[in-house]
């Protein structure tokens, strides 16, 4: 037989390259060699009896097989009978084709050496033999083969279903854009397990293309990459794309190649080109020797990925969205997708709410203000409310440990930092407070409350602070003191005016991470003007580890510049896996008519944090966290940055 020759052909290629073929990927350890059987379970499985020679036949391994007799480098099944690359079977021994087949075979020993002994002499079963194997699936596959002649008659096709709303798949294909990789979000739901997932991996999904009465699938290649999100094509439709269809590959629909044989699903071509082979298992030999899959604990490792430590009713220290200078107590309403609603303690109708992610630096456990001398609210609540319970402090996200014995930030020192009210910009500012733990109490020159109430606190380690000529050397626009005269604005003038210093270079986080962004990339982002809102956004310019996000469908006034490991980024389809709402871009219609409210808002936002009641200095403790800041693992920069060589400009005295 052809099929069979092809694939002798291949198995010692197969042998040598088994890592790099059908073994891709490391959730493939089951299929190993140091593998042992489970003999011992006293757990039966269901028996699938053989398929026709004229169907696909796809085990748990990625393996596709055939039933060749015992050519070189093959095994054969002492349970089913099935012929197949010996290095790919079940068991140190090599005895089984599966954990199926070996938990049957302990449990019913005598069928099983019946079954073997009739294939192994290639002989056709008896009748007493095939009363052993039982028959769902080959009434499936029956019924299949009844409406395969009919469908080839059909013209009628299936009409399809229109999508209300936004389409990043849409999207995508209209404009021809690129999306940022999972691997970009380390916070994310698979960031950091995402693996060698690309286009050309193979995947088992519903086959819509169809009109038998039950749900079959068929095997699909990934085309294209966009996030979570996957353009797949059905295998045999080659460089025909009129079917291909946008899905979640976390979705869970999308399984690796062998799960329909493990689970007694039917593999069915679609109809459109059933007629195209007459074998298609000697095809689907072909197609998939050598190819990819995901891991069969993909969807495992999905749903662990989405397990959240931060549960409801926690109690947590957040920043107060009417007073920057101050942290109070907020409660954990909802967690969805590791974004936490916060309702603040003293909210009786539960509508005095802040959203933030749970590795937001704008969080922290119950007496983290206390602890580094922050401006706390005390809730007018004389005890927890019932059920209610402080989060654990190794919950939250750790801030690196600094020295501050010797050479360290001042009272007065003058540097450049992101206006968390204002986050497009990045202008000239001042350190007022040095608390305990490395953080600092930061105010914008030109714009500062005379008691300080509108300080802002950033970890002395924050990507959202840069010394002094950090804009200048990067070609960013820098906000000058409002009111100042002398423009353009210059550092060094302006230092000598105030008699103040310029905080040590050294003293900043000068780490850059192999973030993996490119100009231009696609992503899901906050709009951290109103944290509770996730849009479709794109990356517009790349400065080490900072990140300019524009709003997709707004004005530039209206970006924000992120750092790369923000955890208010996310990839394309992280709303739709997690099932937050997504906030489209602003059609041009709309755009106009909403820009001025939204000015007014935007302003109106800044100036209620400029209006609120006057505070003397001697009641400011301290202040509060608004902003992004981490510590992170050293890295090399990223090739659309300026290198670390022109990071900082030198300092003149």
């Amino acid at each position: 037989m052809e099929n069979t020759k092809e694939l002798t052909e291949h198995s010692s290629r197969v042998e040598r390259k088994r890592q790099d073929s059908f073994g891709m990927f490391d959730g493939y350890d089951s299929c190993s060699e140091d593998t042992s059987s489970s003999s011992s379970s006293d757990e039966s499985e269901e028996e699938v009896a053989p398929l026709p020679s004229s169907l696909p036949i796809i085990k748990n391994n990625g393996q596709v097989y055939t039933y060749p007799d015992g050519k070189s480098g093959m095994a054969t099944c002492e349970m089913c009978g099935m012929v197949g690359v010996r290095d790919a079977f079940y068991s140190k021994t090599k005895r089984f084709c599966s954990v199926s087949c070996s938990r049957s075979y302990s449990s019913n020993s005598k069928k099983a050496s019946i079954l073997a002994r009739l294939q192994v002499a290639g002989k056709p079963p008896t009748k007493k033999a095939k009363v052993l194997q039982k028959q769902p699936l080959v009434a499936k596959l029956a019924a299949y083969a009844q409406y395969q002649a009919t469908l080839q008659n059909q013209a009628k096709t299936k009409a399809a279903v229109p999508v209300e709303g936004f389409s990043w798949g849409n999207y995508i294909n209209s404009n021809s854009f690129t999306a940022a990789p999972v691997t970009c979000f380390k916070h994310a739901p698979m960031g950091t397990c995402w693996g060698d997932i690309a286009e050309g991996v193979r995947v088992e999904v519903p086959n819509t293309d169809c009109s038998l009465p039950t749900k079959v699938f068929w095997i699909a290649g990934i085309v294209k990459l966009a996030g979570y999100n996957a353009l797949l094509r059905y295998e045999g439709f080659e460089n025909d794309s009129s079917l291909d269809f946008w899905c979640n590959i976390c979705g869970s629909d999308i399984h690796p190649v062998g799960w329909c044989a493990t689970s007694g699903k039917p593999l069915v071509p679609p109809r459109t080109i059933q007629h195209k082979y007459t074998n298609w298992k000697a095809f689907l030999v072909k197609r998939l020797t050598g190819a990819k899959t995901l891991p069969p604990d993909f969807s495992q490792k999905v749903s662990e990925s989405m397990q959240y430590p931060f549960k409801t009713s926690m109690r947590v220290e957040v920043v107060d969205k009417t007073h920057l200078c101050r942290t109070r107590v907020a409660v954990v309403d909802s967690v969805v997708g590791g974004r936490l609603r916060l309702v603040y303690e003293e909210s009786e109708d539960k509508t005095d709410d802040f959203w933030c992610h749970m590795y937001s630096p704008l969080i922290h456990h119950i007496g983290w203000s206390r602890s580094i001398g922050h401006r706390f609210k005390r809730s007018d609540l004389t005890k927890k409310q019932d059920g209610h319970f402080d989060a654990p402090p190794h919950l939250f996200m750790k801030v690196k440990e600094v020295d501050a014995a010797g050479e360290w930030f001042k009272e007065g020192m003058k540097l450049e930092a992101i206006d968390p009210l204002n986050l497009s910009a990045i202008c000239v500012a001042t350190i007022r407070k040095v608390l305990a733990d490395g953080y600092l109490m930061i105010g914008i020159d030109g714009s500062e409350a005379a008691d300080g109430s509108d300080w802002f606190c950033y970890h002395a380690t924050s990507p959202s602070i840069f010394p002094v000529g950090f804009c200048e050397i990067n070609m960013i626009e820098l906000t000058p003191p409002r009111g100042y005269p002398k423009l353009p604005f210059k550092w060094f003038d302006y230092l000598r005016e105030t008699d103040s210093i310029a905080a040590p270079v050294k003293l900043f986080n000068k780490e850059v991470p192999n973030h993996g962004f490119h100009v231009g990339m696609k992503l899901e982002a906050v709009d951290l003007m109103e944290p509770r809102l996730v849009c479709v956004a794109t990356v517009t310019r790349i400065i080490h580890r900072l990140l300019r996000i524009h709003f997709d469908g707004w004005e530039d006034e209206y970006d924000q510049w992120v750092d790369c490991e923000s955890p208010d980024l996310y990839p394309v389809g992280w709303c739709q896996l997690t099932g937050y709402q997504l906030q489209p871009p602003a059609p041009q219609s709309s755009r106009d008519s909403q820009s001025s409210s939204s000015k007014q808002k935007k302003k109106a936002k800044s100036q209620q944090y400029k209006g609120h009641k006057k505070m003397t200095s001697l009641q400011l403790k301290e202040e509060l966290l608004d902003g992004e800041e981490y510590s992170f693992l050293q890295g090399t920069s990223d090739q659309e940055s300026n290198g670390s060589a022109s990071y900082y400009i030198k300092q003149e005295p």
